[in-house]
């Protein structure tokens, strides 16, 4: 690029600077700047066109278009060629914008006397902010170096509005990091917590993005980068470090290791750019080409990307974990995504905790569950917006977050936990007594589990057992694979906090959402429906011999239960079924103790199951339903989908009538029966299943209060009635009849 242009770009840049270090409105602000531009680019218009909401633009500032179409000119992401740059994250060039396709005219603004059309996106590292657009009456395409200067300048723009820049008296422009905020996500777990935000990765602000001596910039980027790559070195050279961990640090290594990629970050310092401000653009660039890319293996590099560029921007800043920030006393953990090993790090002090990413189905959504920590999941973007410190909301029930809430939201979230709190004490009354409905039928409550930490909640919840043990956790939390020795000592201690209580082992769980660190994931189309629990113990005998040696050990003569996972066909357990005999009688043959009373059971998640020989049913010892899983399958909805997985009705009376199916299989060979899942914990979901017959329930510990305190005041038979009464009356759902009925109980 000749030395000119890189001068005309530093002197723009120290316009901009100049203006924006000015104390004034933020209105005056950004007017100052549109007539900088337009003055410095040689056009007759230059626009800022800012989101009012994640699907509108308004413009917020314009020379040389009617400035009375400021903030009354607006438009929905991918309307007109603004809103196609907003969408794309894309330039658009063009030298004759009236007779581009999905060009939108705007009589208020006077633009279609303007031929050319340059608009580029106001964004910081993927996040979108708005859009920068100059414009001129020549049919003229823009040149690179003024598309290049332009998108500077539109970087500098994200950095400024990210450090309130554009906040004025007037309130031209929410002040981004200081208005309330609300995120509508999903329930990962239900409950309510207020407290401060704790990021979990905090942003790194770049307070310089414009410099004076482009060579020091230079020297300090070459130093930083070289402080970078030896500890990236230092790192590969770790004993410890496992295959796939090596993977991902020589994916580092060639990343920091590409003169591209630094040559780059030096060329846009020349042209203006801070150190900081250089590696900030270089990251966006890569994101707005990677994310464009249909190969879902490079996408993800995306994440190699941007912690490698965080790990250079905190070299060059001083900030991140050594800043001595401390957490606050009430913390609520905020992260675009979290492992479960790092979340259980953090542990009970924890209020609650949001997610940008995450599933239903999640590691982290299972530890929350273990820990009773409010979990949303699917926050998009509030990594970008909360800061430490900032005063948040978490209702988990309604998988919604208020961020620095105003007084009066604050005020009726306050009310609702203490409801809640209140509610709670009522349901610890009901602790020591049976959930027996006036009809007499007592149905058992039993609770699910995954760590030690969930133990304490058999005596505090009533539960009366364990109706699921997830295994799989002790090994997602680790880097390898864990001991027979380390998985015998756990499952003993289980054994010992239940105190006599039955508790149902789930042997390995893992495939679909669940993928060891240290197992080579499988690409899958359909992982959900793919390599998963029983089929990954059965092609890896090892594991599940080792996992099965652990649980007899662990028992050391005391009852034992285990069940299989995604069992499909009577075949898989037959086979599963024979490994743990054998495991037994080796067991015994080495003079170990084995079980007093041994339990093979199945997790029915798949339709096939429900229609099994009867020989399956009088094989197993007991069957339990996995009722997430099975009610996706049996509607054809991912549950990780939000589209698809609130759109079907667990009290369908479609699905209800295939429970009842299995209910009668079960009853006809005697084979006791249970319900797993969310929709146990529910209280007029759990009302409907032990009205058709299961007598069963495992839930979240928290629900067995809700769930006993309804049984107890209801007739089960009358509540079958109801139901009998939808069907009867081609209703699809049984859950208006119910709540009809329910309404009509005395309290």
């Amino acid at each position: 690029m000749p030395e000119r242009s890189e001068s005309e770009s530093r002197k723009l840049l120290r316009r901009l600077r100049d203006v924006l270090s000015v104390p004034g409105k933020g209105q005056d602000r950004l007017d100052s700047i549109t007539h900088l531009i337009a003055d410095s680019m040689g056009t007759e218009v230059c626009s800022i066109y800012l989101f009012r909401d994640p699907e509108t633009l308004e413009l917020c500032a314009t020379e040389g278009l009617n400035p009375a179409a400021v903030h009354q000119t607006r438009m929905k992401l991918g309307e007109g060629l603004v809103g196609r740059v907003a969408r794309s994250g894309q330039p658009v060039n063009t030298a004759d914008a009236p007779s581009e396709k999905g060009f939108r005219f705007m009589p208020e603004t006077g633009e279609e006397i303007f031929s050319s059309f340059l608009g580029v996106p106001i964004q910081r590292i993927g996040e979108k902010l708005g859009v920068l657009v100059v414009q001129s009456k020549d049919k003229r395409g823009f040149s690179d170096d003024e598309i290049y200067a332009v998108e500077v300048v539109a970087m500098v723009l994200a950095e400024m509005t990210e450090l309130g820049a554009f906040i004025g008296d007037d309130g031209a422009m929410k002040a981004l990091h200081k208005q309330p905020v609300l995120f509508r996500g999903g329930t990962g777990q239900e409950g309510a917590a207020e407290g401060r935000v704790w990021l979990h990765e905090p942003r790194v602000v770049v307070t310089n993005p414009v410099a004076d001596d482009p060579l020091t910039e230079i020297e300090r980027i070459r130093a930083a980068v070289g402080e970078l790559r030896v500890s990236i070195t230092d790192l590969l050279e770790a004993e410890q470090l496992d295959k796939e961990q090596r993977q991902v640090l020589e994916a580092y290594r060639m990343f920091a290791q590409s003169r591209g990629w630094l040559r780059r970050m030096e060329e846009d310092i020349m042209r203006g750019l801070s150190a900081e401000a250089a590696v900030e653009k270089e990251q966006s660039a890569a994101r707005a080409r990677l994310e464009q890319v249909p190969d879902a293996y490079l996408r993800d590099r995306l994440h190699d990307l941007d912690d490698l560029s965080n790990r250079l921007l905190r070299i060059l800043t001083g900030q991140g974990a050594d800043t001595g920030a401390e957490m606050p006393d009430n913390p609520v953990l905020v992260a675009r995504n979290i492992g479960p090993a790092e979340l259980l790090e953090y542990g009970r002090r924890l209020r609650g905790v949001v997610l940008e990413e995450g599933s239903v189905g999640s590691h982290a959504a299972i530890v929350a569950r273990a820990l009773t920590i409010p979990l949303v999941i699917h926050a998009g973007r509030i990594t970008s917006e909360a800061l430490n410190g900032d005063a948040i909301l978490v209702d988990g029930d309604q998988g919604i977050v208020h961020l620095r809430p105003e007084e009066t939201v604050a005020r009726a979230f306050r009310d609702k936990i203490a409801m809640q709190a209140e509610a709670q004490k009522r349901y610890a009354s009901l602790r020591g007594l049976p959930a027996t409905a006036k009809c007499g039928t007592t149905i058992s409550l039993l609770m699910n589990a995954g760590l030690m930490a969930d133990l304490p909640s058999l005596e505090g919840s009533g539960a009366e057992g364990v109706g699921l043990f997830r295994t799989e956790l002790q090994f997602l939390i680790r880097n390898k694979m864990p001991k027979r020795a380390e998985l015998a000592a756990l499952y003993a201690r289980v054994m010992d906090a239940a105190k006599g209580r039955r508790v149902a082992f789930r042997t390995l769980d893992i495939g679909s959402d669940k993928v060891l660190p240290y197992m080579k994931p499988n690409d899958e189309p359909n992982p959900a429906m793919g390599w998963r629990a029983i089929r990954v113990g059965l092609d890896k005998p090892g594991v599940l011999r080792m996992q099965v040696q652990a649980l007899l050990r662990a028992a050391a003569g005391r009852p034992l239960t285990v069940m299989f996972p995604f069992v499909a066909e009577p075949g898989e357990f037959s086979e599963a079924r024979a490994h743990v005999l054998r495991e037994v009688h080796r067991e015994k043959s080495l003079g170990h103790r084995v079980p007093e009373r041994l339990e093979i059971g199945v997790m029915c998640e798949t339709p096939s199951l429900a229609y099994a020989p009867q020989s399956f049913f009088d094989l197993t010892d007991f069957v339990s339903i996995g009722g997430n899983d099975l009610k996706q399958f049996f509607f054809a909805a991912d549950r990780e989908n939000e589209r698809v997985r609130k759109r079907y009705d667990t009290l369908n009376l479609s699905f209800l009538a295939f429970l009842e199916h299995i209910v009668a299989r079960c009853a006809a060979s005697g084979t006791p029966l249970s319900f797993c899942g969310e929709d146990a914990g529910r209280p007029i979901e759990a009302l409907a299943l032990a009205a058709i017959g299961l007598r069963h329930l495992s839930m979240r510990p928290a629900s067995i209060g809700p769930v006993k305190a309804l049984i107890r005041r209801v007739d089960l038979t009358e509540a079958r009635a109801a139901i009998d009464r939808a069907r009867d009356e081609g209703a699809e759902s049984a859950r208006p009849a119910l709540m009809d009925w329910l309404a009509a109980q005395p309290a």
